[in-house]
């Protein structure tokens, strides 16, 4: 199960982490974020060592979204050594994520 974290916890969880991480912005009436929940769960265990998926309800937690100048969600941010280097908006299959990720990173 992907960890869900809040506004207060991000920079610990995300910024100061020792792995890359994936946060994903969602909310819970949103019909493509609960389609790319499975998959992130998926990425999640298989990408264990390599990177950390993380997610973030926008209504619970607004402060962060609009900090990253989040619009639409599902958003994905990547994040490495403290910096975002890389976005994707939209349901993705695991394959096109995962791709993505080991691009990116």
């Amino acid at each position: 199960m992907t960890k869900q974290i809040k506004d207060n916890e991000f920079e610990s969880e995300v910024i100061n982490s020792k792995l890359p991480v994936l946060i994903d912005f969602w909310a819970e009436w949103c019909g493509p974020c609960r389609m790319l929940s499975p998959i992130l769960d998926q990425l999640s265990e298989e990408m264990d060592c390599k990177v950390k998926i993380v997610k973030m309800n926008i209504d619970e937690n607004p402060e962060t979204p609009s900090k990253f100048g989040v619009r639409g969600i599902p958003t994905m941010l990547l994040f490495k050594e403290g910096k975002q280097i890389a976005t994707k908006v939209g349901v993705q299959p695991k394959n096109a994520l995962q791709e993505w990720i080991n691009s990116s990173l």
